[in-house]
């Protein structure tokens, strides 16, 4: 779907007119979460594609939607009343509630604080702070290639570490398996294919282009955009789909993180819009609470358009093929290249900018996005929100 640039102008009009008319309204920082509960109604288009991508029926679509924004938003306070207690949380979806780790020595006043938020409480043995330090150790070892990625599960209570399932008996994909388990608690899953990024040579659609690369927009900030830092180095030129010049990367990191953005002028302008390529309707960006894992969540890319799926870890390292990166989102959402830099979604909360993954959108896959709130806060951006 190519869209000619004179739409581009009539939707920034009227989104720029809503917020010069709506009295008191200041950009979003790193830290906004705007609430939800005002939030308009799910689209029918969200509604059909949560219906092909997560098995859904209309009705529990809609309940899903409504019980994860309840848990997005109660979960910082449950983090605050578990303390020191506090083993990581989840939304479960049978149940259609956060779920809260909380370790075996809890007192009992803590476990009541955190019930007391709408939490569920799962009693585990190690703490959020001690699996976060046993994948930091494990942050400090050369993973081979046969090494897909690792991440804390707060629900499995253990640092899972992916191995590709084709590499399982290397010898040196054993060794790291074997160092991992002197880190701490380590479960260890495989995985059918090694990640790759999803940057890609240049080709139709509705991107932006550096060199001969095409990657995705990921969301508008005061000045520009923020997208994966693969897709190009600080000081590169960026063109739009039209051919036009835009600005260029101000700031870009990969490996270690995947993030980057550019900077927006030559006419061009920034706009709180996602994509929803005629499966949705462009979606509004209003906040960027972040999302528990369990939830679903929608990607807008420019090769395959609008696909969902669900978070299924967080400070995952991803063992790509330049390098480490770290504090990656996992999803089950599928991509494909081109698709890298592009929007992670959670209703109207922006989530993060596709990083890489593996699989397609024709057998499925996993996908990783860098959170965005990590990239605002490195470079002192705000988020342009409706």
């Amino acid at each position: 779907m190519r869209r000619k640039r004179l739409m581009h102008a009539g939707l920034a009009a009227l989104l720029m007119l809503g917020s010069w008319t709506a009295a008191g309204t200041l950009p979003a920082s790193a830290n906004d979460s705007a609430p939800t509960a005002d939030a308009p109604q799910a689209s029918a288009g969200l509604i059909r594609a949560m219906q092909r991508d997560l098995g859904l029926t209309e009705a529990k679509a809609e309940a899903r939607l409504a019980a994860e924004a309840d848990a997005r938003d109660i979960a910082p306070a449950a983090r605050r009343a578990a303390g020191a207690a506090y083993g990581g949380s989840w939304f479960d979806a049978a149940s259609e509630r956060l779920t809260v780790a909380v370790t075996s020595d809890a007192p009992a006043a803590t476990v009541r604080a955190v019930r007391s938020t709408g939490a569920n409480v799962r009693t585990v043995e190690h703490s959020a702070r001690e699996l976060d330090a046993t994948s930091a150790r494990i942050d400090r070892l050369n993973a081979p290639q046969g090494v897909s990625s690792w991440h804390v599960d707060p629900a499995a209570n253990s640092v899972v570490v992916n191995v590709v399932e084709s590499r399982g008996s290397d010898n040196d994909v054993r060794r790291f398996v074997a160092r991992a388990r002197e880190a701490g608690p380590v479960t260890v899953q495989t995985v059918p294919a090694a990640p790759r990024t999803f940057a890609a040579g240049t080709v139709g659609g509705d991107p932006y282009y550096t060199g001969n690369v095409r990657c995705s927009i990921g969301f508008s900030v005061h000045g520009g955009f923020v997208t994966a830092g693969h897709c190009g180095g600080v000081g590169g030129a960026v063109r739009g789909w039209d051919g036009t010049h835009i600005g260029s990367f101000q700031g870009s990191s990969f490996p270690g993180n995947d993030y980057a953005w550019v900077n927006v002028g030559s006419g061009w302008w920034t706009v709180p819009v996602v994509l929803g390529w005629g499966t949705v309707p462009d979606r509004l960006v209003r906040g960027s609470a972040e999302a528990p894992v369990g939830t679903s969540i929608c990607r807008s890319g420019s090769t395959t358009h609008w696909h969902c799926g669900t978070v299924l870890a967080k400070n995952e390292t991803v063992n790509y093929s330049q390098g480490a990166v770290h504090q990656m989102t996992k999803t089950s959402v599928c991509a494909e290249p081109g698709d890298s830099g592009g929007s992670f979604i959670s209703g109207d909360q922006a989530q993060g900018v596709t990083s890489g993954g593996w699989g397609n959108c024709s057998g499925g896959g996993e996908t990783w996005f860098q959170p965005v709130n990590e990239i605002l806060n490195r470079y002192g951006l705000r988020l342009h929100t409706a």
